[in-house]
């Protein structure tokens, strides 16, 4: 910048030091709510504001325009003014970069985030109070960039003192109102590798991430500089000097003298154009970059991606994606090769309508041949640029497509194929076409081609490891999910589970039907606290708790405090709600017992009036110390019952009795089915657009048992009664009208109580028959050892009763309650 002062220029010197191009400089980076979310040191000591004052406050309130500098009138007669003397005005050239008079966007336009190109220019700010300079104006020059990408930076402004500057350096008015901020490409500047090396260091305590990303903007849309004619530029290099040609020393750098061709950039129309251009390509990426990624479908995003392309940078795009990709599996395994099957997921062009369907049609799938473009860019991971489709290449890739001639298409055309990756791995490509009436695709357009499909690869793999994890989700959650049978012994049982909205969909709400002996049924309704694996991985634990103590018979309240016990062996901060409800069909009974989960709602069938069950509340399992309560409830056949989880009935902002009394109203409508009845529960509670929990619905219509159908007798414990026990069971087969039945239960019966009377006691041995879609058959003797399958050989006489009950039943068991045992099997029936 000085060009008639001997100074040092020696690297690294005190902040003091502004040698020829070096100047202290202000760092301040803006989010995208206009905020400030970087402020250095150097615009500590510029705008007199301290880090914490600034950071998080708008920056336009941080660095207020006070007014435009007054404009000097253009003299004909100075070839350093770059006023253009046709303007009446008197703003620059064309040619000229941004200068003292404000052309171009100003200070607080970039501020306010309405330009997408970098920008420059000098202003006057009032300072925030208190600061050194008291209420004079701050004369700074500043630059502008844009910022894309992912995170909250939206603008980098890089701040000089212009008064000092000229102060410092002894200007008079008439040199310093020549110096105007602009930018030059590091390419057109003297040793670019050095300056890139050092380009980093304007951006201390950044971190290195958003560091990089700033840098390499900066890189690429050009250098800050300070203009002193539109024929001069020095490159702004905050604490180094001007780099120096190779063997030159350094006192020979403190030697004033004329700039060289390394110093010195004209601003021609050359350079204009490529600033237009790169301007042009960075306001296209950043529209790319605001346009997709608007959801996490993968299908919504692989046509937000195919779109961006057409027209603006191409006439034809098509989306090709391997299958594990489209099918949201894992990340796809190595790179792809000739049997790699793509899918073309979308295609956009702007030719007429239905050109491309039969030959390119969308869904289609195939593996691309060895020797074509796509395969290429495919395998490599690298763009695939054809300025121009020959009729000879044309048919030379036409002729590896069979029963498809793709020569009309795509002969003439200019052809670019870019890599849609992610984390280096080749997810597909995207193949970008023109007309032969517009510009070919150039080196340029490759880079951009590029970098778009980089972007669009992050997009696509960010909607494919959504899709994957609700994937994963779902099967979880699936297999958690007991496959409920809709028929048990004495009711008809129908379900629902609804998935939270939250992310991730996996809960820990959970139901369950268990079949107990002597037709009995549990019903089970638990909710474990939280989302996510471990609310979903311990639904799974308290749920197989749960299933192998109540198929031991284990008494309701029991089986609570059991639960309330293994819950807090696995942790104190597990907290679950758990109903277990035990429907006894030939008593006609309900027992429940709770542990702080919401009450179930009884629908009566003799007046279809509903109300909920009044339960002890108990404390949730995990709590610990506290009883828990058994109640007994008559029931009758035809009677409903209906168990939830409180997802259904508790919204955000509303009170929980609102919701209990919906389900009891919607419960209580008529309903053609039992799947149609959980239907309209469901319309009638889940319309509220704020609920996030997941939802598990249990509904049972409790038909009962007819009294004829059960049979039951009392037996000595003699073996003579394992004879008349034959006989009472055929009588009571033929009385039912299943003859077809006699022969097995006769033999399977004699095998039980066989055992029965020989190993119990003195007490009789009870026998009893229940009739509903099978047979049931139950012996109770008063020992309360169970039974076990002997290994026997071909000698022995005993032990082979229960391989012969196992095998010829449909399933059998052995439960004990108190001093008592009850071994029971099934039979299935076969009515001709």
């Amino acid at each position: 910048m000085d060009r008639g002062s001997e100074r040092d220029t020696t690297p690294g010197r005190g902040i003091g030091d502004t040698s020829a191009g070096r100047i202290p400089l202000a760092v301040v980076v803006v989010d995208q709510a206009g905020l400030v979310s970087h402020w250095s040191s150097g615009a500590r000591r510029l705008f007199g504001v301290d880090r914490e004052e600034a950071v998080g406050h708008p920056a336009a309130d941080l660095l207020p325009v006070s007014g435009a500098l007054p404009d000097e009138p253009h003299d004909p007669h100075d070839p350093h003014d770059p006023r253009d003397p046709r303007d009446p005005l008197g703003r620059s050239a064309p040619d000229a970069s941004p200068a003292y008079d404000g052309t171009g966007p100003d200070l607080e336009t970039s501020l306010g985030g309405h330009t997408g190109y970098p920008a420059a220019g000098r202003a006057r700010l009032c300072p925030p109070p208190p600061h050194p300079a008291g209420d004079e104006r701050i004369d700074v020059l500043w630059w502008a960039y844009p910022l894309v990408g992912p995170g909250p930076s939206r603008l980098l402004v890089l701040a000089a003192d212009a008064t000092r500057l000229r102060e410092e350096r002894g200007y008079d008015d008439e040199t310093a109102e020549r110096i105007a901020p602009g930018f030059a490409r590091h390419t057109e500047l003297p040793a670019p590798g050095e300056l890139e090396r050092r380009l980093p260091d304007i951006l201390p305590n950044m971190g290195p991430g958003l560091s990089a990303r700033i840098v390499s903007q900066i890189l690429e849309l050009g250098y800050p500089v300070l203009e002193f004619s539109q024929f001069e530029r020095v490159p702004v290099t905050p604490y180094w000097g001007v780099p120096r040609r190779p063997g030159r020393t350094r006192a020979e750098a403190a030697v004033p003298r004329q700039r060289t061709a390394e110093a010195v950039v004209p601003a021609g129309a050359e350079q204009d154009l490529e600033y237009a251009a790169a301007r042009e390509r960075l306001e296209f990426l950043n529209e790319v970059s605001s346009g997709i990624g608007s959801s996490l479908d993968l299908g919504e995003t692989i046509r937000e991606v195919t779109s961006a392309a057409v027209p603006r940078f191409a006439d034809f795009a098509g989306t090709h994606l391997r299958a594990a990709v489209l099918a949201g599996e894992g990340f796809p395994d190595g790179p792809p090769d000739a049997s790699t099957v793509m899918f073309r997921v979308w295609v956009e062009h702007n030719d007429e309508p239905g050109r491309w369907d039969d030959t390119v049609p969308v869904g289609e799938a195939f593996a691309f041949p060895e020797h074509t473009p796509f395969y290429r860019c495919m395998v490599t991971g690298e763009p695939v640029l054809v300025p121009r489709v020959t009729d000879e290449l044309s048919e030379r890739i036409s002729g590896e497509f069979e029963k498809r001639d793709l020569r009309p298409l795509i002969g003439g055309r200019s052809l670019l194929i870019v890599p849609l990756k992610a984390r280096n791995v080749v997810l597909g490509f995207m193949v970008l076409m023109r007309r032969p009436d517009r510009p070919q695709f150039d080196d340029m357009d490759r880079t951009t081609g590029a970098e778009l499909a980089a972007r669009a690869g992050l997009v696509l793999d960010n909607a494919r490891m959504y899709t994957y994890q609700e994937n994963v989700a779902d099967t979880l959650q699936d297999s958690m999910l007991p496959q409920v049978t809709p028929r048990m012994a004495g009711c008809d049982v129908a379900t629902r589970y609804l998935p939270g909205t939250r992310l991730g969909r996996i809960g820990g709400d959970w139901f369950d039907t268990i079949k107990l002996p002597g037709s009995r049924t549990a019903l089970v309704v638990g909710d474990v606290m939280g989302h996510g694996l471990n609310s979903a991985a311990m639904m799974g634990q308290l749920r197989t708790a749960v299933q192998t103590m109540a198929a031991m018979e284990t008494p309701p309240a029991q089986l609570l405090r059991n639960l309330d016990d293994l819950a807090r062996r696995l942790g104190d901060t597990y907290l679950a709600t758990c109903l277990y409800v035990v429907y006894d069909p030939i008593r006609g009974e309900l027992t429940l017992a709770n542990a702080g989960h919401i009450p179930p709602v009884l629908v009566r069938a003799a007046d279809g009036g509903s109300a909920l069950l009044e339960l002890p509340t108990g404390a949730p399992i995990g709590v610990g110390g506290v009883p828990f309560e058994v109640i007994r409830v008559p029931v009758s056949p035809g009677d409903r019952l209906v168990l939830c989880t409180d997802g259904l009935v508790e919204v955000r902002g509303s009170d929980i009795g609102e919701g209990l009394a919906a389900l009891c109203e919607s419960a209580a409508h008529p309903a053609a089915s039992m799947d149609d009845a959980c239907d309209t529960i469901i319309r009638a509670l889940n319309t509220h657009g704020g609920r996030k929990d997941d939802v598990a619905l249990l509904m049972a219509r409790l038909n009962g048992i007819p009294d004829d159908h059960v049979a039951e007798w009392r037996l000595d414990a003699d073996p003579r009664e394992v004879a008349r026990a034959r006989r009472l069971v055929r009588a009571q087969l033929l009385d039912w009208g299943l003859p077809q039945a006699v022969e097995t239960a006769g033999l399977l019966v004699s095998e039980v109580v066989t055992n029965a009377v020989r190993h119990a006691g003195s007490d009789p041995v009870g026998l009893r028959i229940v009739r509903t879609d099978a047979l049931l058959f139950e012996v109770t003797d008063d020992e309360p050892a169970l039974p076990a399958m002997l290994a026997v050989g071909p000698d022995d006489e005993s032990g082979r009763g229960l391989r012969v009950v196992s095998r010829l039943a449909r399933e059998w068991g052995a439960t004990t309650s108190g001093h008592r045992k009850t071994v029971w099997f099934e039979q299935a029936l076969t009515i001709p």
